[in-house]
This record gives structure tokens, sequence and C-alpha cells, in this order.
């Protein structure tokens, strides 16, 4: 395995025990804030093109090792797409990702990728047979088509999401029934964690992945506030149900790669005036205002990280 820590912004340096312990396990460190404060939260395809090669040749290539990324706030989930494309070059092999978020991050955003947006991406890559979300509990599902989201992949069964716990989802069109929903009197009816429980929950999900590989990609967003402190709102999963599921999954796939975000960061924006302007808009209206104790989110986001590290480890050795 080959462990990665990518310094976007300061979430990993704040939590010094837990990078000298990926320091000893032979960590890569690669720093690029001045981009990081480019691509956070959305950016233009070039800027993330140019981050994905400059990661690459940072990287010391360890032939098929899959890769283990730590990557600081979930404001960079849209980087996990360049991490995906480069595991799938590598591997050469299709495969399932599984998507444990908060957030469905499904939205339809033009001329470049949103955090809240990449999904679109990983499921229009040809090597990816199915996107599996776990763990939603936001308002992003309610009256989702209004808010953007590109809701015909459930339709076409490529993307299944099962929430942690939801209300029915009003919807405009009809999209049929899925393996994770069904369609009845205008509105979604999602099959969630909550209802078919947690244990019957780790079976049906392993039944739903059709490929030996996986990847996973993790915003500790899905956890409950306890377990993680992070940029935004969050879910009601607690952190040794997460390794569980996880702990399944890799001992019964191959995991080709996997990465983790979720850390909290002060948000910190460069671009024009209106870019920098919008960003702000944007995290005014969907993040949490109060910022969080320093030595709180230190100690409770340091002990998930080093949990997530140690059981990843173990599967993709």
């Amino acid at each position: 395995m080959q462990l990665l820590l990518l310094h976007l912004d300061d979430a990993l340096e704040l939590q010094p025990d837990f990078v000298r312990a990926c320091q000893f396990a032979g960590a890569c460190e690669h720093v690029d804030k001045a981009t990081g404060k480019v691509v956070r939260l959305w950016s233009k395809q070039k800027a993330l093109a140019e981050l994905g090669r400059d990661i690459v040749r940072n990287t010391p290539a360890n032939g098929k090792d899959p890769q283990l990324c730590f990557m600081g706030s979930g404001d960079f989930h849209h980087v996990t797409a360049l991490l995906l494309d480069a595991a799938l070059e590598r591997q050469s092999v299709g495969a399932t990702l599984i998507h444990f978020d908060n957030h469905p991050d499904w939205v339809t955003f033009n001329g470049g990728m949103h955090c809240g947006s990449w999904v679109n991406s990983a499921l229009a890559n040809r090597n990816i047979q199915k996107v599996i979300t776990i763990g939603v509990c936001s308002s992003d599902l309610r009256s989702p088509e209004r808010k953007g989201a590109n809701l015909h992949w459930l339709g076409e069964g490529k993307l299944e999401l099962y929430p942690y716990e939801h209300p029915p989802s009003r919807v405009l069109a009809d999209y049929g029934s899925g393996a994770s929903y069904r369609q009845e009197k205008g509105a979604l009816h999602w099959k969630s964690i909550s209802e078919i429980g947690e244990e019957n929950f780790i079976d049906r999900m392993l039944s739903r992945i059709r490929t030996e590989a996986v990847y996973l990609t993790i915003d500790k967003d899905v956890l409950a506030a306890d377990d993680a402190v992070t940029n935004w709102d969050q879910g009601r999963m607690r952190l040794p149900y997460l390794l569980a599921l996880i702990s399944e999954i890799g001992s019964r796939h191959r995991i080709i790669g996997a990465d983790v975000i979720g850390d909290y960061s002060a948000p910190n924006y460069t671009g024009d005036f209106r870019t920098r302007l919008l960003k702000k808009a944007e995290i005014f209206v969907d993040q949490p205002h109060v910022r969080p104790k320093a030595e709180t989110t230190r100690n409770i986001n340091s002990a998930a990280n080093h949990a997530l590290l140690e059981v990843l480890a173990e599967y993709m050795a």
C-alpha cells in the first residue's frame, strides 16, 4: 500500500500525532496549499487537471500498489475524481465505488467540478460498474431535483443510495424503482440503514457489490458529531459501524484505492472577486457558522484518522 498525505489545507498539520504515525509508516507527503486555495469547494477543470498531474509527478510509483490518501477538508471531495481515475488506470479493471458521505455529491455543475458534483464524473468513467453511496442524512435529499440533483443515474441502476435515515424525497419525474428505493405517489422511498437494520444492511451492501475490485471514499461528515468535526453538517453513523463496514468490504473484495476527507479547516480561497464572493456566500448558506474549538477538533479527528488508517492498511496491504 502506498500512503499519501495531500496537504491542500492545514487540516492534517493540526493533527501532529497522526502525521507522525503516517510518516513512520512511510507516507509520501504532497504539499500544495496554493492550489488548494484555488480548487477548494469548486474549481475549473484546468486547475484540477494540473493538480492531478502534480500529484502523480510527485508521488513515487509503486507499480499497482493501492494508494490510500488523507486530504483534509470535505471541501476537496472533488479531488477524489482525480485519485479514482488514477487508481483505475493503474489497475485496468472494472470496479465499484463505495462512497460514505452525509451528502450525495450528485448535483449538476457546469464549467468545472464541485465537491458536491464529482460523483457524476465517477459515474461517467467506463471502468466504474456502479457507485454505492452510504449514510446520507442531509437535506440534499429533500426535493433533490430542485437542488440540482442528477437523478437519472438512479433510474439507470448505476447509482444506489442508502441513507442512514431519511423520510421520502419528493421528485418531479418518474424514475421507476431501484435497488435502493421505490417510487410511490411522486416520492422516492429510500431503503435506509435504520430501516433495514445495521447488521442486515451489511449483508445487503455486500450483495450489491458485483465486482472484485472496489474503491472507497470516506467523507467523515457521514459520522455523528462525537466522532468527527467537519466543515459540513453531519450524519448519524458511528465510527465503530463505519469501521465494521470497511472491514466487511475489505475481507471480501480487493481495495484498489481509498481516500479519507472531512477534517475541519478554516475556509481559505483565492480567485477573482466574484469567485471568492460566490464561495463565501455558498458556505454561509450551506455550512455551520460556529467555528469549533481547536483542541476538540484535533483530538476527535486524529482519533478517527488513526482508526481509519489502521483498518484500511490491514486490507490494502
